[in-house]
């Protein structure tokens, strides 16, 4: 497998040495096509063009590598949400509008086409436990999607679309519980019908919440 130059932005933190950034993004590029298991520090080294010392001397380990790919994976979806959650609170102008782009996101994250991201995020939430450094790594990002939601709840509230009586960063758990618990339905055979459940979840999202 060849990967192409990566000219999209670099997924971690500024002023991370080149050297780091090409390893991370090199795995991150990996786990498009490949589980963290099948992948080798023989491999990783090859494709990025960078010696096995100078990758041990940025990661105590090559799972600290897989960890951090796997970290930045997760915040590249994190991000994804904070923008279009973003764009729903800065362009609706009445209730109505707030909650209608509220089902727009809804139907987004719930589609087939978003099925391999819900396993990936389900997997790394997983893997978490056990794992005191991803743990750490992976809460911090967790975190700031929550922290993210929670302020544009609040914002919400102040505009009158949502409840005061609720706790905000209690719904911006609920909003990412929901959007992650389609994967229920994901392993199943017979599956929900898909506009019968996102009928349901706008109903609960605007009656429940809905000022």
């Amino acid at each position: 497998m060849v990967i192409s130059t990566i000219k999209r932005q670099n997924f971690i933190v500024k002023n991370a040495h080149p050297t780091k950034v090409a390893l991370v993004n090199t795995v991150v590029e990996l786990l498009e096509n490949y589980r963290a298991d099948e992948i080798t520090s023989e491999q990783v080294l090859e494709l990025s063009s960078i010696s096995k010392g100078s990758l041990y001397h940025h990661f105590a380990d090559f799972s600290a590598l897989i960890d951090t790919a796997r970290v930045i994976r997760y915040a590249r979806w994190v991000d994804r949400s904070i923008e279009l959650l973003t764009t729903v609170a800065t362009t609706t102008k009445t209730r109505e509008e707030f909650f209608a782009g509220l089902s727009e996101v809804t139907k987004l994250t719930q589609s087939p086409a978003s099925r391999s991201s819900r396993f990936e995020r389900a997997r790394i939430l997983g893997l978490a436990e056990g794992n005191p450094r991803l743990m750490h790594d992976l809460g911090e990002e967790q975190q700031r999607l929550t922290d993210s939601i929670t302020d544009l709840v609040r914002e919400a509230q102040e505009r009158g679309y949502v409840r005061l009586d609720l706790d905000a960063a209690s719904i911006a758990v609920l909003i990412q519980a929901y959007t992650l618990g389609k994967i229920v339905d994901d392993v199943t055979a017979d599956h929900v019908d898909p506009d019968r459940w996102l009928d349901l979840l706008g109903q609960v999202i605007e009656k429940g919440l809905g000022a």
